[in-house]
């Protein structure tokens, strides 16, 4: 079979399928990585709403037009599938080895099912979502109290060396926080879980040690989802063996693998850009945030900036008119959520300095694979704006907010650091050295005395190393 190649000049060789007589455009560029909305733009212009890239050697039709993304997602013909067998260049090995997002892919759990076993699926996920996403159940409620000590725990970190300071908000609280609810989740914070932690880390820092963390972890997560079939917890891996008993080891660790992106990395870019968003924004605005307010705080920036840039790949089951061009049958279509929203016929729709924005962007999905922990994401990142925009005073970039360092990503479109200077306001000042009457004695000693985790103490070390 022949696999995709990227020739110099002349973009991807494969055979098959209207894509054959495109020029591709490449995607991922210096241009993609500083401003992508000006390679949607351009892409727009000269294709419409359906354009041919090169996705790091591999051919795409990337959906740029809001009722094309849309019409996808919906899938209300049925002919879109997410399944690796219903494409043909994954199935015929053409899709090469040492392709970046092949691991991604390789996983195979949830994301792309579909039928029944989508179905089952999500009924089960939903059933194991619901302790967590319920304000009115117990483990909703302590979720909540336990995300809002560990962003004050974080927050305490930055701010030991006094109550002004610099920090990097991505490395030290966007990205860490996450992580730490997803060890609650699973049930592995403490216990030996520390290593679970570090590795998630390493898996989503896509570094050289990558690939053998994502072994370890996909390991450890097997043995984790074993020990809950032997022995049932308060914990999500329980609650969805529970709901679904006839998932096997395998299956367990790549469902709870998911977990661990979906929730670690979406959650913490999404915390990110609100943060970079509301620093970057009218000083107003920040000082007008409220607990009501965060929430669409949230949601405006979910639309403008979207964690997930790209979503994956759908494969039509026949040839089919999308935009103005025909896809065939098994030719993988990227739906791009930043540049629908980009699309003159929805963004002429809102107003961008509206204080409500609209609700029909697709930040979250739609159809038959939208998000089911929309509502558990969203109380992780609005706890996380809340407690920082509390207990700081006053937070400034200590860049010009068009030199922020992006992570280079056909998919994920968040920031690689924020570095910021910060002051603690006076009522967020920890007790100690550097706040020593922000707290009665009896509870910072037992805060202190609370075991850290790896993850925590490698936070703590960044701050060290400065």
């Amino acid at each position: 079979m022949d696999v995709y190649r990227t020739r110099p000049g002349t973009g991807p060789a494969f055979s098959g399928g209207s894509l054959e007589t495109r020029t591709l455009e490449t995607l991922i560029t210096r241009d993609y990585d500083s401003r992508p909305a000006l390679v949607y733009e351009r892409l727009r212009a000269k294709y419409g709403p359906v354009a041919p890239v090169d996705v790091l050697g591999v051919p795409f039709w990337l959906a740029l037009g809001y009722a094309e993304v849309l019409e996808v997602l919906r899938n209300q013909r049925g002919i879109w599938s997410k399944r690796l067998a219903d494409w043909p260049a994954w199935t015929e090995g053409r899709v090469p080895e040492d392709w970046p997002l092949r691991p991604a892919l390789a996983v195979d759990h949830i994301v792309f099912q579909e039928g029944g076993r989508l179905r089952d699926l999500r009924a089960a996920y939903h059933e194991a979502l619901k302790p967590y996403q319920d304000p009115a159940h117990a483990q909703a409620r302590r979720l909540r109290q336990v995300i809002t000590r560990y962003a004050d725990e974080l927050i305490d970190v930055m701010s030991e060396g006094g109550p002004t300071g610099w920090a990097d908000l991505s490395a030290q609280y966007a990205r860490p926080l996450p992580l730490m609810v997803v060890g609650e989740l699973l049930g592995v914070q403490g216990d030996g879980g520390d290593e679970v932690l570090m590795d998630m880390w390493r898996v989503l820092d896509a570094g050289p040690d990558s690939a053998a963390a994502l072994d370890r972890l996909l390991a450890a997560l097997g043995e984790l989802g074993a020990a809950r079939m032997a022995r049932p917890q308060e914990d999500m891996p329980s609650y969805l063996l529970a709901a679904h008993p006839g998932l096997t080891v395998d299956e367990m660790s790549r469902e709870l693998m998911m977990i661990v992106g979906v929730t670690g990395d979406y959650t913490g870019v999404l915390i990110g850009n609100t943060i970079a968003e509301v620093i970057t924004a009218n000083p107003e605005v920040r000082a007008s945030l409220s607990a009501g307010m965060i929430r669409e705080t949230v949601n405006r920036v979910a639309m403008l900036n979207p964690p997930m840039a790209n979503l994956t790949f759908r494969c039509p089951s026949v040839d089919v008119r999308l935009g103005d061009v025909t896809i065939a049958a098994g030719e993988p279509v990227m739906l791009s959520v930043a540049a629908a929203h980009a699309d003159p016929a929805f963004a002429a729709g809102r107003g961008t300095d509206a204080m409500f924005s609209s609700r029909a962007h697709l930040a979250w999905g739609a159809g038959p694979h939208d998000c089911l922990g929309r509502e558990l994401a969203t109380t992780i990142v609005t706890i996380a704006i809340e407690r920082l925009f509390e207990r700081f005073g006053a937070l400034a970039l200590t860049l010009p907010a068009d030199q922020l360092p992006w992570r280079s990503s056909p998919l994920m479109r968040g920031l690689r650091s924020l570095p910021v200077r910060f002051e603690l306001a006076e009522q967020g000042r920890p007790a100690g050295p550097a706040g020593a009457a922000a707290a009665p004695a009896q509870p910072v000693r037992e805060r202190q005395e609370a075991p850290r985790s790896a993850l925590w103490r490698f936070v703590r070390g960044l701050r060290r190393q400065r």
